[in-house]
């Protein structure tokens, strides 16, 4: 028989169909097991873990079947409890995959000290600034009689005056005391008056 005959017997052309039908078989297989081995369509939401301990954290994400990864503590943050979760990744309401890693960060114990900078005699818009770059806040302001107005002339802390190089918490509220900018000089003038008697010497003659 020859090729052309061939390809166009019946033999052939059931060959070929059944060919094309096994690769087509196959290739449904394949998707569906790639499907299945991938957990395709099969997403998780990633829960709201904030303010959760380490503990917490394990036993919900241990029901998700997801994992998480404890990344570093962050300086302490008063709205939220100690040793809880403050920040996350993925983030809340995320669709992952079954296995997958959330990563944490935990709040600190507490505020770490820090040392009160040397704001006496800067102006008040050069202090404020200084403080929050220490993590300290404004507190309350009050003026005084002094030539420099706005110039910081003590610092307070909760009533007490405080010094440059002493320690507080960070988050503290640090109070200025600033000058108003007028004089305010009280002079006492006070006149002693000596009387001197003048002796005149009266020649008699």
């Amino acid at each position: 028989m020859s090729l052309r005959k061939y390809l166009t017997s019946r033999v052939f052309l059931l060959q070929v169909f059944i060919a094309v039908s096994i690769i087509a078989v196959l290739g449904y297989l394949f998707i569906h097991w790639l499907t299945f081995t991938t957990n395709h369509g099969n997403e998780i939401s990633v829960p709201n873990l904030s303010k959760l301990t380490e503990e917490q954290v394990e036993e919900k994400l241990d029901d998700l079947d997801l994992d998480y990864v404890l990344l570093d503590s962050v300086d302490y943050r008063s709205d939220y409890p100690k040793y809880s979760v403050v920040q996350q990744d993925p983030l809340p309401g995320a669709k992952v995959k079954e296995g997958r890693k959330v990563y944490i960060k935990i709040n600190s114990s507490g505020f770490s000290s820090v040392k009160v900078p040397d704001l006496i005699e800067k102006t008040y818009r050069e202090a404020v600034p200084t403080l929050k770059a220490l993590g300290l806040e404004e507190g309350t302001i009050t003026y005084i009689p002094n030539l420099g107005k706005d110039m910081v002339l003590e610092m307070r802390y909760k009533g007490r005056n405080i010094k440059p190089g002493d320690k507080v918490l960070k988050s503290s509220k640090i109070d200025l005391v600033l000058g108003d900018g007028k004089a305010s000089y009280e002079e006492d003038i006070r006149t002693d008056s000596i009387a001197t008697p003048i002796e005149e010497e009266s020649n008699e003659q």
